[in-house]
Parts: C-alpha cells; structure tokens; sequence
C-alpha cells in the first residue's frame, strides 16, 4: 500500500466537502454546471489512477470514477433542468 494515494484520497474527501458545505444554496445550481469540468478532469485523472498505482490504486480511481461520473450526470440534470425554468411556455 502506497501512504501516499491514502492521505491525497483523504484529504481530497475533507476539502470536497468543507467547499460544498460552505456555498450558499442560490449559487448551487449555477456552480454545478462549472462543476462539471471539474469532474471531467476529475474521470481522466482516475482512469488513469486506475492504471499505474496497483490495487489500491484501482480500487481507488474505481471509486473516484464512480463518483465524478454520478457528479456529472447530476450536473447537467440540474442544468437541463434549470435551463427549462428559463424557457418561455
């Protein structure tokens, strides 16, 4: 086991989520949609996780990859959605 990918895996967890916790819910939904390029560099830095660290490491990008997924799919529902309020009847 690499100490090295636990404490960044670690500290990612902590980081991500004193930054959601700390937005306000009216900039949520406007941020989401910047968010998704985020996940997207978040995807090819875990598929290639997966790739060159071992087990650990694949069973690590593995679930990183599961998550920014499930973050970008959300994003651009809640985009799409907020999208269509905007849209004349």
């Amino acid at each position: 086991m690499d100490i090295n990918i636990i404490t960044v895996f670690i500290l990612a967890i902590f980081v991500g989520f004193e930054i959601i916790t700390k937005v306000p819910p009216t900039l949520h939904t406007p941020l989401m949609s910047g968010s998704n390029a985020i996940s997207g560099i978040a995807i090819v830095g875990a598929i290639i996780s997966t790739n060159i660290n071992g087990e650990l490491g694949t069973y690590l990008g593995l679930t990183a990859l599961t998550f920014a997924t499930i973050n970008v799919v959300g994003g651009f529902m809640v985009t799409d959605r907020m999208l269509k309020m905007f849209k004349r009847k």
